[in-house]
Formats: C-alpha cells, sequence, structure tokens
C-alpha cells in the first residue's frame, strides 16, 4: 500500500513537472517577438509612429540634416567656424563624424519602412483602407528617406526588400546608380499618390499625416531632379487644381514660421515634421535615434542654430548679406519692406515699427542703435526663420532640442513657384508662368511681375531661381538640392555667381553692409565659401567607417573629386544663362 503512495505520487509529480514545462513553453501574448508582431493593422500602425519619430531625429530633421543643406546654399553662411564649416565650405572631409548622421537616421527610417511594407499585400485592391493608409505613408517616408540620402550621398545602396535582410548581402548593399535611387523614389511617392488620403479627409489627415497632396508634391520635386519638366508641369497643375487636396497661401507668410494649432498644419503646408510646442516637452534632450528617456524632448535644435548667442542660441548659421540685399532691393506697393524679410532674418528696421510683433528679438524691444549679430567671434545676421525671435514667447532659447515650431517642408507657394518653372522650361515664358508667380508675390504686397519684361526663358528663370525663391524659402532647406538640380556647379559663370552671392563679412562690424567678391583680395575679413568648391563637392563624401565596416560600399565623387557635369550633359539637360536682370 505504502508502494502504491508513493507510486501515486510520482506520477502526479511527473505530470506536475509535464504540466510546467509545457506552460513555459508558451509564448507570452503581452510579448512582442519578430515572429509574433507584425500581422496585424495595430501593430504596423506602431511601425508608421515609429517612422514618424525618426524623421525628427539628430540626423534627419532636428538639427543637422536639416541644417547641412542651409549652409550648402547661398542664402546661408557657418558664421561659428566649428559644426558647419566643412559644409558650407563644401570641403567635408571623410573621416568627419556628423556627415554620416543623416545616413544612420534616414537607414533606420528605411528598414522600418521596409518591414512595414513587407508585411502589406503587394496588391493594393486587396488591402483595406486602413492597411492602404499604413502602406502609402510607408512609401511616402521611404521616398522621402531615399530623396535626402541621394541628395547628399549620390549613390547610396538601393535597400527595399525586407526578405533581404536574412543575408549579409541583403544588410551590406553596394552603392547604387544616381538614377536607380531616384527612380525608385518616383515610384514610392507616385505609388503613395494613389493610397493616401487628401487633407480634405480632416482629423489626423489635415493634423501632420502624409497625404497625398504631400506625395504628388514630393514626386513632382522627385521629377524636377532630372528636368522632367513635363511630367512635373502636370503633378503640379493637379495639386493647384485641388486634386490632392484644398491648399491656399496663408494671408500671413509668418503663419508658416510660428508654433501653436493655430498656425502649424495650416492651409498652406503640404507635409511638415511635428514638434512638440513649448511648455509641452520632456526635460531631457535626447540626440540619439531612439528616444531612450522617458522624458525625453520632442522638439529641434533649429532654432539653437539659428537664434544670436546674447539670446541664448549657438548662432551656428547666418543668413548671407546677398539674401537681406536682395530682400532690400524691392519695396511694396505700399513703399515699405517685403513683410518676408521680417520672418527670415532678425535685423531692425525702422520699417517694422508697427509691424507685426514690432522691432523685436526675442522679449527684447530694438532701437536704431541696435545692431543684431550672431554674436560670437565672426558676426553675420542672424536667421529668425523657425526660431521665437519675432514672437516673443520668451527672452532667452534654451539650446537643444527644444524648438517647438514645425519645420514646413513643402508649402503650397513652392508648388507655385515650381509650376512656374517647369511652364517657362516646357513653354518659354507665357503668362501662366507670371500669374503664378505673381500669386506668392501678391501675398507680400509686391507689384506683379509684366510677361513683357521676360522675352527669354533664361531670364524668367533668373527671376525664380535668384530672386523669387530667394525671398519665399531663404534660410529654408532646400537651396542646396536646387544648386544640383539646376546644375549651378557645371558651369563657370554660375559658378562665378554662387562666388558673388557667398561672400561674406567675417566680422561683428557692418555686417549689413555689401559685400563684393572682388574686394576679397584686399579684405582678409572678407571670404566666400564656394571658393573652396572642388568637382564632385556638391555632394557629400561617403565617410571611410561605413565603408570600412561594408565591403561593398564604395565612395561616390565627393570622396574621388570626380566632376559630375558629364553625367549632367550627356543627359541633355543645360545651365540656363545668367543673365542681367537690372537691364
Amino acid at each position: 500500500m505504502k508502494l502504491n503512495k508513493y507510486s501515486l505520487a510520482l506520477i502526479l509529480g511527473l505530470s506536475t513537472l509535464v504540466s510546467c514545462s509545457d506552460r513555459m513553453d508558451l509564448l507570452n501574448p503581452n510579448q512582442q517577438t519578430s515572429s509574433t508582431f507584425g500581422f496585424n493593422a495595430d501593430d504596423l500602425e506602431e511601425c508608421v509612429i515609429a517612422a514618424y519619430n525618426h524623421i525628427r531625429m539628430e540626423g534627419s530633421y532636428a538639427r543637422v540634416g536639416y541644417t547641412i543643406d542651409v549652409c550648402r546654399g547661398d542664402e546661408a553662411w557657418n558664421s561659428s567656424q566649428v559644426w558647419y564649416l566643412p559644409f558650407d565650405d563644401l570641403n567635408a572631409e571623410v573621416t568627419s563624424d556628423i556627415t554620416w548622421w543623416p545616413w544612420r537616421e534616414w537607414y533606420y527610417t528605411i528598414n522600418v519602412c521596409n518591414f512595414t511594407i513587407s508585411r502589406c499585400s503587394e496588391d493594393n485592391s486587396q488591402l483595406s483602407d486602413k492597411m492602404k493608409y499604413i502602406k502609402g505613408q510607408m512609401l511616402f517616408l521611404r521616398g522621402l528617406s531615399y530623396y535626402n540620402l541621394v541628395g547628399y550621398y549620390q549613390n547610396p545602396p538601393l535597400i527595399t526588400d525586407y526578405a533581404t535582410y536574412s543575408s549579409l548581402d541583403g544588410l551590406y548593399g553596394g552603392n547604387s546608380t544616381y538614377d536607380a535611387v531616384l527612380d525608385q523614389i518616383e515610384k514610392d511617392f507616385h505609388e503613395a499618390m494613389e493610397l493616401l488620403p487628401s487633407r480634405d479627409k480632416g482629423s489626423e489627415w489635415a493634423g501632420g499625416r502624409a497625404t497625398c497632396g504631400a506625395a504628388a508634391g514630393y514626386y513632382a520635386r522627385a521629377l524636377m531632379m532630372r528636368h522632367k519638366y513635363n511630367d512635373a508641369l502636370t503633378v503640379l497643375k493637379d495639386i493647384i487644381a485641388k486634386k490632392y487636396g484644398t491648399y491656399r497661401l496663408m494671408d500671413n507668410y509668418g503663419d508658416n514660421f510660428r508654433e501653436g494649432s493655430a498656425y502649424e498644419n495650416n492651409a498652406e503646408s503640404l507635409f511638415e515634421v511635428q514638434f512638440l510646442d513649448y511648455g509641452s516637452q520632456g526635460t531631457d534632450d535626447e540626440w540619439t535615434p531612439v528616444n531612450t528617456s522617458p522624458n525625453a524632448t520632442q522638439g529641434s535644435a533649429i532654432e539653437s542654430n539659428f537664434a544670436p548667442g546674447n539670446y541664448g542660441g549657438w548662432a551656428d548659421i547666418s543668413a548671407s548679406p546677398w539674401l537681406y540685399h536682395l530682400f532690400k532691393g524691392e519695396r511694396t506697393i505700399n513703399g515699405t519692406l517685403d513683410p518676408r524679410l521680417y520672418w527670415t532674418i532678425g535685423t531692425y528696421e525702422t520699417d517694422w515699427a508697427d509691424f507685426e510683433y514690432g522691432n523685436i528679438a526675442y522679449t527684447q524691444t530694438l532701437t536704431a542703435t541696435d545692431n543684431i549679430v550672431t554674436n560670437n567671434t565672426y558676426g553675420g545676421l542672424p536667421i529668425a526663420k523657425f526660431t521665437n525671435l519675432r514672437t516673443g514667447l520668451y527672452s532667452t532659447v534654451t539650446t537643444g532640442l527644444h524648438d517647438g515650431i514645425n519645420l514646413r517642408l513643402m508649402r503650397y507657394s513652392d508648388v507655385l513657384l515650381r509650376a512656374a518653372e517647369c511652364e517657362n522650361e516646357v513653354n518659354g515664358p507665357t503668362q501662366q508662368a507670371i500669374d503664378w508667380i505673381n500669386e506668392v508675390r501678391n501675398r507680400a504686397k509686391l507689384a506683379d511681375l509684366e510677361l513683357e519684361d521676360f522675352n527669354t526663358a533664361d531670364k524668367l528663370f533668373e527671376q525664380i531661381a535668384n530672386v523669387e525663391r530667394p525671398k519665399e524659402f531663404g534660410c529654408e532647406f532646400g537651396r542646396g538640392f536646387d544648386l544640383i538640380r539646376w546644375g549651378f556647379f557645371y558651369d563657370n559663370s554660375r559658378l562665378q555667381q554662387l562666388k558673388e552671392h557667398g561672400t561674406v563679412r567675417r566680422s561683428t562690424e557692418g555686417v549689413k553692409n555689401p559685400v563684393n567678391y572682388s574686394d576679397i583680395a584686399n579684405d582678409p575679413e572678407l571670404k566666400s565659401s564656394f571658393d573652396t568648391y572642388l568637382p564632385g563637392h556638391e555632394f557629400l563624401p561617403i565617410v571611410q567607417q561605413l565603408m570600412n565596416n561594408n565591403p561593398n560600399l564604395k565612395g561616390n565623387s565627393a570622396n574621388y573629386s570626380t566632376d559630375n557635369s558629364s553625367y549632367f550633359r550627356d543627359n541633355g539637360w543645360t545651365v540656363r544663362s545668367v543673365v542681367d536682370l537690372s537691364k
């Protein structure tokens, strides 16, 4: 009997152990794993949010990834001589640390997008609306990622198939060609146009998510990168005709550069990067690609880069004298200064006494004796855009990732001016092109342009490229991309023009005075960043660390100082001749 009791106990014990073992093998339904995550819309929506988060990191749009291109243009210059000097002088080294930060961030985003797209049916007709919207957003964000990568690095690896991640060759991709990457960008944006709703749907579609209008706008931009003006014009006309949502110019230009629900995601915005407003952010600056702190800030550091040092900013980047005097050269129909100057460059002007918030820099009221400079060793005119310099919201900048102003990456004014450019390229100067330009000028209260004053396509292009676009988009992301697509580095006259535009005075005195490139040899305070340009360096080099880690990766034209003019001309593209608009 005793033996039977022991036998029964042993059987029960073994049963218990087996039962426990079985339970240990069960998957925890609350624990996400690679084998269980991503097979439903709720999971994939988490991926969408992660991808949006990645576009506001240090190397994407939170600081470096945005401001590198500002420096590449002729509207701004590096006035701190520290972080951005190599990009301003177009000679970033292959050993540079921050040169690869945009690469890092955009491939993080691409990874998330590729995973999510792999979980969506290739047959879009089989997708529910929710899954269409998920796929469309990820296609848009992947297209945006590659748009930045190809614009900075020329020939980055093109990785789109998540299944290839299982092999080393899939993870360590070799360089793709400039054309192959742009082909994929066009494909992604075009498909996103067909999948996404318009901002007219309301709710979150008018509050920051990518829409068919955003995809259409970027599709046109991608087409223009390779001079597909006729195709781009069709898309831009469709946007203007409200096929992809209702857009209009805001009555007040400054509404595009303030924070708050009354201004952000407004009717002019096709797409913008979302940042938390002042007073609602965390306390910990988080510069890594992944927010590791529950108190991480969710703002940008653009204000820190642009703001004058005596108001707490880093004063890294200044507006060029050329841009300032371009604004000063034309008055409104009321005889006042262009209001866009107020929101672009932080200077004292007598015109501003009764304008917007008045002559103000943060909470300080300025007087005629105040000569605002970036307040570091090299001086310079401070950039007001995407800062609170003009709003009086606070007296001192909290440096770091605390700027709450959403970055408007594409505005309706860009659609209008690009449509005018494409119309001019396809049909020459027309009244339609002039009308689109005048729509943008009218908001600034500038006199209408007259078609009779533009007898050649070269002359109207000069007006668009070197008057209308700098005034409307001065010191914003995108000028460096434009200079490449226009071929300004591949023509001696255009390169000379860039040198003239890029001439600055490295001094805290006389920063508003005109400067002349011809005086550089005799004036040690003058310099032009374009003097140091070498062929191929319109792009950033692929850093040596990346090539060391990836044996399949090679350099680009910036690594080897290779002239890209032959590619430009072999495609049948021409550089528009310089035209003196004063004649």
